[in-house]
């Protein structure tokens, strides 16, 4: 265009990707939002997709209104909708939730609703909690001392549970914590470090971590057997911190300081010993 040349202007813009907010998801949503009521516990032990509390939210939401669409799962559980269709997969995939076309009545692409699958809200979970509350009632029956053979049983399973990596040092504070919570969150515990989403560091302060268990995958045994059962899972910790070379006398538990809630009280010195020397 003659004359033009000034009309056209090209212009460079600079991006940057926005800071990307990182969402602390906390089990205890569910019962704010909505009233969840499973129709089975869920044992993360046995269904080794349910790896993260969100991935069991996200189930126990579907079993327990289902069918839903991802919008309205992802509003229950406050997750964004893309991560709440990656946990969808996961689950389709374990055979645990099926997806179906809902009819629209307005113009647009079909709306995929979800719902379990029918017959896996019962299985050998029930077995395993039938036989611990047989092995719980036959060790308070029997032992002298039922919370310390208890503690003991659950040391064990600590240790075991909790494998060490080679090469790796000894862990600070943080890592202890960080190897607990994976533990629990790995036995089904669903748990939440208090003050996670604050930018403090761990211990900075010198108080004890505080972590929150919203899930207890033995709550049926351990309202009726607790100095067995909560000792199991004191012990359980109490073998993990052994085991990354932490005194083991670091942890506290706290029992059902609500129906849904346990609390674990990890103290300032629960590092591994190495890094103490």
């Amino acid at each position: 265009m003659a004359g033009g040349r000034g009309l056209l202007r090209s212009r460079t813009v600079m991006w940057s990707p926005r800071p990307r907010r990182r969402r602390r998801v906390v089990f205890t949503t569910l019962s704010r939002k909505t009233t969840v009521v499973p129709s089975e516990p869920i044992d993360a032990r046995t269904h080794r997709v349910l790896s993260g509390a969100s991935r069991v939210a996200v189930l126990e939401v579907i079993r327990a209104d289902g069918p839903l669409d991802i919008q309205a799962i992802a509003t229950r559980v406050a997750l964004h909708p893309n991560t709440v269709r990656s946990h969808l997969d996961r689950l389709i995939k374990a055979g645990l939730v099926e997806s179906s076309v809902s009819a629209r009545v307005t113009p647009g692409r079909p709306r995929l609703s979800f719902a379990a699958v029918a017959g896996t809200t019962s299985g050998p979970d029930d077995s395993y909690r039938m036989l611990a509350g047989v092995l719980a009632g036959a060790i308070g029956a029997s032992a002298s001392e039922p919370g310390a053979v208890a503690t003991e049983m659950g040391r064990r399973w600590g240790r075991q549970a909790t494998p060490l990596d080679e090469g790796v040092g000894p862990l600070d504070g943080a890592g202890v914590v960080d190897r607990i919570v994976t533990l629990l969150d790995d036995v089904g515990f669903a748990p939440t470090v208090r003050g996670s989403d604050q930018a403090v560091p761990i211990d900075a302060a010198g108080d004890p971590t505080v972590i929150e268990l919203h899930r207890c995958p033995f709550v049926e045994v351990a309202r009726e057997h607790r100095d067995v059962v909560c000792a199991v899972h004191l012990g359980l910790m109490q073998g993990a911190l052994e085991q990354l070379d932490a005194p083991p006398t670091a942890v506290r538990l706290e029992p059902f300081v609500r129906p849904d809630l346990c609390l674990v009280h990890l103290a300032p010195g629960a590092t591994g010993a190495h890094a103490e020397q």
